[in-house]
C-alpha cells in the first residue's frame, strides 16, 4: 500500500509461535521462577484487618490469595461467601498479625454483615485461631513491610559464593544487577572490573547469605583465578570492610528458605561416572570423582587422556546436581557418548575402558532417581534460556530432544552459534516465554526474525455502541503505571489465577460447550500475559471469534488507562487482528474480567480471579438470555426515552442498525493511514491469504447497494423511534414512514413472547425453517424486537437474501408494537 507506514521490525513471541508453528513451554514447568513469585504471605494465613465500617476496631481476616504486595482477604465468619472478599495494599492497608490487638489494647469486634452469625465471639475466636497460621510479623510492619523478598536483594547487597571450580571456599560477591531473581555477581574488590562477573540465580545452592561460610566451617579465600590480583594483605582488609558494613548491605536470612536441601551422597574417590561439564554443556563425556570433601560435596573430573594436556575440567557436585549420570546411561537412551580427549579409536566401550583404568562405575544407589515425566516439557517447545557460553545472553530456546529429566536446547539469535545444550528439567537457566520482557531484559532475537510480515488482514474495527475496554480502579491506593514502566510490581507477576467458571451463563456470543473445554483456571503470572491469554481463549471459544474481538476491541479516541496487546482470531479461513485493552495490575483485574464479561453479555462471574463452586452469586442460572441481556448487556450512557412498559435496551438497538451499518461499510476498504497502536504494516482491511476482498466483503457491498435506495427512509423510520427526554411520548404511527408490505394484528404484546411464541409466529411465515435456530438460541419476544439484519447476519449465519426476507417479518411486527402496544 503507497500511503502504509513501515514499523521496524521487532520481535513478537505471538508472530514468532504463529510463523513456527510451535507452542510455548507451559508456565508451572519452571518451578524456581514460580518460587521466586512468593511474597512470604499464604492462603489461609490469618491476620487482624480494620473494619472498613468502623475504622478504630479490628477483625480476623483470612488470605484467599495474594498478587504481589496485594492480598485478598475474608473475614472470618462469612464462611464459603466470596461476596464480601476484598483486597488491600500491604503498603497502605491497617493489617496485624494475630494478637497484635490483645498486645496493643485494640478492639477486636464482629463486623456487622456477619454479626448475627457470630452470637458469641470469645468462643468463635477461640474456634476459628486453634492451630492457626499468623501471617509473619516482619512482612507486615517495619522495613520490609510490603516489599517483595526479591527487592531485598537490591544492587549494592552481599552474599557469599563458593568457588565451585577449585575447592569449596567462599567469596563476598556484590549484587550489580537483579532480574527478576537473576543475579549479576562481582566479587568484592574487583570494584568496576567485570571480567570475572557471574549470573546465577538467588535460589543457585552455592550462593548464600554472608555470614554462611563461618557457620558451616568453610573459610572465606578468594578463588585462584582472581587471587593473584591483590596481595594478601588488600584482601583481608577488604574483609575486614565487609563485616565493618555487614548489618547494611546483608540479605535477611529467610530468603533462602525455599533453596533446595543438598543430600548425602555415597560416591567415592576414583569412581567412574558420565558427566555434561556445566560450563561447556553439550557433549556426555566420561568423568572420574577426583575428591569428596564431605557427606554433601565431591568434586569430579571429565576425562582427558592426553599427556600433553595443561588444564583440566574439574568441577564440585553434589547430590542433585545436575549432568551427571551412571555408567552406559547414554547407551541405554541412544545418546551418543563423546570419547576422552586421547582415546585410541572412535567406538568408545565401558567396559573397556573400565579395565584400562583399572576403575569401577559408580553404582546406580548413587544417582536420584531421573526419571520424570510430568515436568510438561514436550519437543518442539519454545522457551528463554541462557547462553551457557555467554551467561550474559539469553536466547530463544527450542526443544529439541527430551531423555528422562534432560532437555536438548537449540538457541537461536546467540552472538556466536553454540550447538544443543543439555539442561536439566529443573535448571536455574532457563525461563517461560516472556520471562525476559516481564523483567526489562533484553532477549536474543532469533537472526532471521519471522514478525510483523506484510499479511493482508481484516482488522476488526469498533462499534459505537460497545461499551470502552476501559477499566475501574477499584479504590486501592497503588501506584499507577505508566506505559514505560514495567509490567511487574516489585519485579513480580502480579495476576492472579483466573478461573473460568463453566457453570455460569455463557451468553450470546461463547460457545457453552468450548467454554466447558478450557481449563479450570490459567495463571498466576504476568498481568498482560495472563489475560491476554484468558481472551484469546474465550476468543477461541465464541461462535464467531471475529465478532468477539470486535465487542473487545479497544476504542482508541477514548482514554484509557491500560495496556494495548494486540489479538488474533481466525474465522473462515480468514485472520482479524485488533488492539485489545489488558490491564497491567492486579488490583484492576477483576473489575476488568466483570467489565469484559458485561461487555460478552455473559454472567460478570464467568471467569475472573473467584472460583464459583455450587451457586453463582449472580444467579444466573435462572435468567434468560434477554433477561441477562437487560441486566448486564451494553447500555448507552445517555438516558433515551422508551414506550412504557417496554424494554429498557429497545431503542438503543433499534438505533444501532443506522449507525452500524454506517461504519460497516468502511469495514473493509483499503486505507492508508494506520493508528499508532497498531502493530500491524498492513492495510487496514484486507482478508489474510487472498488479493482482494472476499465472501464477507462482497455480501457488505451487496447490503450497500441493496440498501442504497432506501437508506434515507430507513434512517428516518429509525430515528423516529427514539425521542428527546423532552418528549413525553412516543411518535405517532402517521409519522413513521415505514414501507411494509402488509399489516400484521398481533393478539399479543410481543415484549411478552415467550420462545414458544416466537416459534410459533414464525412457523405461520415463509421463514419457517428458521424457526429451530430461535429455538435454539431461546430467543424470546423482547430479543425479537432487537434484532437487526447484520446482528441476524452474523448471529444466525445467514446469507442475505434469507437474512432479509426474515428481518421484513420482524421489521412487520416492530410496527405492529408500536401501533398497537407503544401507547
Amino acid at each position: 500500500d503507497a500511503g502504509s507506514s513501515v514499523e521496524e521490525l521487532e520481535f513478537n513471541w505471538d508472530e514468532y509461535l504463529e510463523d513456527t508453528g510451535a507452542t510455548a513451554a507451559p508456565h508451572g514447568s519452571f518451578k524456581h521462577v514460580d518460587t521466586s513469585l512468593q511474597n512470604g504471605f499464604a492462603p489461609g494465613m490469618k491476620l487482624e484487618v480494620a473494619v472498613k465500617s468502623d475504622q478504630n476496631t479490628y477483625w480476623v481476616a483470612t488470605i484467599i490469595t495474594t498478587c504481589g504486595q496485594l492480598l485478598l482477604l475474608r473475614y472470618d465468619g462469612y464462611g464459603e461467601d466470596r461476596k464480601a472478599d476484598f483486597w488491600c495494599d500491604i503498603m497502605t492497608a491497617d493489617l496485624h498479625p494475630i494478637g497484635w490487638c490483645e498486645q496493643n489494647k485494640k478492639i477486636l469486634k464482629v463486623p456487622e454483615g456477619i454479626k448475627d452469625k457470630i452470637p458469641n465471639q470469645e468462643e468463635f475466636l477461640q474456634r476459628v485461631l486453634k492451630g492457626a497460621c499468623s501471617a509473619p510479623a516482619n512482612l507486615l510492619e517495619g522495613l520490609h513491610r510490603g516489599k517483595n523478598p526479591l527487592d531485598l536483594i537490591a544492587p549494592g547487597s552481599r552474599l557469599e559464593l563458593q568457588n565451585i571450580r577449585d575447592s569449596l571456599e567462599a567469596w563476598i560477591v556484590n549484587v550489580v544487577d537483579n532480574v527478576g531473581g537473576r543475579l549479576k555477581l562481582r566479587y568484592e574488590g574487583l570494584d568496576d572490573s567485570d571480567e570475572f562477573d557471574q549470573w546465577l540465580f538467588y535460589l543457585d545452592p552455592f550462593l548464600h547469605q554472608v555470614g554462611w561460610a563461618a557457620q558451616h566451617g568453610y573459610s572465606l579465600q578468594p578463588p585462584l583465578a582472581i587471587r593473584s590480583l591483590k596481595s594478601e594483605a588488600d584482601w583481608q582488609e577488604i574483609l575486614k570492610k565487609v563485616k565493618e558494613e555487614e548489618e547494611e548491605s546483608s540479605v535477611p536470612t529467610d530468603l533462602f528458605k525455599d533453596k533446595p536441601v543438598i543430600g548425602v551422597h555415597s560416591f567415592s574417590e576414583g569412581m567412574k561416572l558420565e558427566a555434561v561439564d556445566p560450563m561447556a554443556p553439550f557433549v556426555i563425556s566420561p568423568a572420574t570423582v577426583i575428591k569428596v570433601y564431605n557427606e554433601k560435596y565431591f568434586m569430579i573430573e571429565i576425562d582427558d587422556l592426553r599427556p600433553e594436556r595443561t588444564s583440566s575440567q574439574s568441577y564440585i557436585c553434589h547430590l542433585n546436581s545436575a549432568g551427571i549420570f551412571p555408567v552406559q546411561w547414554s547407551l541405554k537412551n541412544g545418546l551418543h557418548l563423546s570419547p576422552p580427549p586421547g582415546y585410541p579409536g572412535q567406538d568408545f566401550d565401558w567396559a573397556d575402558y573400565l579395565k584400562q583404568c583399572g576403575a569401577e562405575a559408580a553404582p546406580q544407589s548413587c544417582f536420584p532417581s531421573l526419571t520424570s515425566s510430568d515436568h510438561g516439557f514436550k519437543e518442539n517447545m519454545k522457551l528463554e534460556a541462557v547462553n551457557p557460553v555467554d551467561t550474559e545472553e539469553v536466547c530463544i530456546a527450542t526443544v529439541t530432544k527430551l531423555k528422562d529429566s534432560y532437555l536438548w536446547l537449540q538457541l537461536e539469535g546467540s552472538k556466536k552459534p553454540v550447538p544443543d545444550c543439555i539442561v536439566s528439567v529443573e535448571s536455574m537457566n532457563i525461563f517461560p516465554v516472556g520471562w525476559c520482557e516481564t523483567n526489562g531484559y533484553q532477549l536474543r532475537p532469533p537472526r532471521k526474525a519471522i514478525v510483523n510480515k506484510q499479511k493482508k488482514i481484516a482488522v476488526v474495527q469498533p462499534e459505537k455502541q460497545i461499551l470502552s475496554s476501559r477499566t475501574v480502579h477499584d479504590g486501592l491506593k497503588n501506584q499507577e503505571l505508566n506505559s514505560s514502566d514495567s509490567v511487574v510490581i516489585n519485579g513480580k507477576y502480579c495476576c492472579p489465577k483466573i478461573y473460568f467458571n463453566h457453570r455460569c451463563f455463557s451468553g450470546p456470543y461463547l460457545n457453552k460447550g468450548r467454554i466447558a473445554e478450557l481449563p479450570q483456571s490459567v495463571g498466576p503470572g504476568n498481568c498482560v500475559l495472563v489475560l491476554k491469554e484468558v481472551l484469546t481463549l474465550l476468543i477461541n471459544a465464541a461462535y464467531k471469534p471475529s465478532r468477539v474481538l470486535r465487542e473487545l476491541q479497544l476504542d482508541e479516541e477514548a482514554a484509557w488507562p491500560g495496556h494495548g496487546e494486540t489479538l488474533k482470531a481466525k474465522y473462515k479461513g480468514k485472520s482479524y487482528r485488533a488492539t485489545v485493552e489488558v490491564v497491567r495490575t492486579a488490583d484492576r483485574v477483576a473489575e476488568f474480567c466483570r467489565k469484559t464479561c458485561i461487555k460478552l453479555e455473559c454472567c460478570p462471574n464467568l471467569f475472573g480471579p473467584q472460583m464459583v463452586l455450587d451457586k453463582c452469586s449472580e444467579n444466573c442460572s435462572v435468567l434468560t438470555k434477554t433477561k441477562y441481556t437487560h441486566y448486564y448487556g451494553k447500555r448507552k450512557n445517555k438516558r433515551i426515552g422508551r414506550p412504557p412498559g417496554g424494554h429498557s435496551n429497545l431503542e438503543v438497538a433499534m438505533k444501532k442498525p443506522n449507525k452500524r451499518r454506517k461504519r460497516r461499510k468502511h469495514f473493509f476498504v483499503h486505507k492508508k493511514k494506520r493508528s499508532s497502536t497498531s502493530v500491524d504494516n498492513t492495510p487496514a482491511g484486507s482478508p489474510q491469504g487472498s488479493g482482494g476482498e472476499e465472501e464477507d466483503d462482497q455480501d457488505e457491498s451487496e447490503l450497500s447497494h441493496s440498501l442504497a435506495q432506501d437508506r434515507d427512509k430507513r434512517k428516518r423510520k429509525l430515528r423516529t423511534f427514539s425521542f428527546s427526554d423532552d418528549e413525553n411520548k412516543p411518535p405517532s404511527p402517521k409519522d413513521m414512514k415505514m414501507e411494509v408490505a402488509e399489516k400484521l394484528q398481533l393478539d399479543s404484546n410481543p415484549l411478552e413472547w415467550s420462545v414458544a411464541d416466537v416459534v410459533r409466529f414464525l412457523k405461520s411465515t415463509d421463514c419457517a425453517p428458521l424457526a429451530r435456530i430461535f429455538l435454539d438460541q431461546e430467543i424470546d419476544g423482547q430479543a425479537l424486537l432487537l434484532l437487526t439484519l447484520p446482528t441476524v447476519q452474523e448471529c444466525m449465519d445467514l446469507k442475505l437474501g434469507p437474512a432479509i426476507k426474515l428481518c421484513h417479518h420482524i421489521e412487520r411486527v416492530k410496527l405492529a408494537f408500536y401501533q398497537q402496544f407503544a401507547n
